[in-house]
């Protein structure tokens, strides 16, 4: 990471996009650039990373970009999801996208918005990204919090297979002590459904996990997926 990393003690989560931590003796409040719950990291007391990203007009000094389990770090920015497909992309762990010649962000995409339009040697490809932290007994669980938003982008998907276009989905998932990946359907049975029924239709999904660092993260590596 090119910005500088400060240790924090994690005190509480003000709002959704907000908390407050210690750090250097003194609290300051952090943004946290992710929407889920974050409930199983986000525990008063916990060490926590916070990466400098200060600018004028901006309120906080701070992201809050890692905290500590007690055993690992789990990257919370969920922004930094698609960084982290880019790597593994480079690192052709992604083998439905062979031979990538164009890549294109934020595209308009049968009535919504996907992360990435890939062009390959052979084809082009929408890609939706997801961001998952939460992990329970090997198994990394995307969504933690209902998202009606991550449903209708698997339903752009789906439209998109049906007029002959191709399109996937990559959760990236930001720490190290995944074994598999499976929809989380006890907390959105209907992205659970949608994710099986794209599959059904030929959209891809592949998952793979990092090793989070103080500031730092490892190469990638796929892991499977149980839908």
């Amino acid at each position: 990471m090119s910005s500088r990393m400060t240790e924090a003690i994690f005190l509480e989560r003000l709002n959704r996009f907000l908390v407050r931590v210690r750090t250097d003796g003194r609290a300051e409040e952090a943004h946290l650039p992710n929407s889920g719950r974050l409930r199983e990291l986000l525990v008063p007391g916990a060490r926590a990373l916070l990466r400098e990203a200060w600018h004028p007009g901006r309120k906080t000094k701070y992201n809050l970009w890692a905290v500590h389990t007690g055993k690992i770090w789990v990257c919370v920015d969920a922004q930094h999801a698609n960084d982290l497909f880019l790597r593994v992309v480079h690192q052709d762990l992604i083998v439905e996208l062979e031979g990538v010649v164009t890549v294109r962000q934020e595209v308009p995409f049968n009535g919504s918005r996907v992360d990435f339009l890939i062009g390959t040697t052979g084809d082009s490809y929408a890609v939706e990204v997801k961001s998952v932290t939460l992990v329970r007994d090997g198994v990394a669980l995307f969504p933690d919090a209902p998202t009606n938003r991550g449903t209708r982008h698997l339903e752009a998907l789906m439209r998109g297979v049906e007029k002959g276009q191709r399109g996937g989905v990559g959760f990236m998932v930001q720490r190290s002590d995944a074994r598999s990946f499976a929809p989380n359907g006890l907390m959105d049975p209907a992205f659970a459904a949608g994710l099986r029924a794209a599959a059904r239709k030929g959209v891809w999904v592949a998952a793979c996990k990092f090793e989070i660092g103080r500031g730092w993260v490892g190469r990638g590596e796929r892991i499977r997926v149980t839908l």
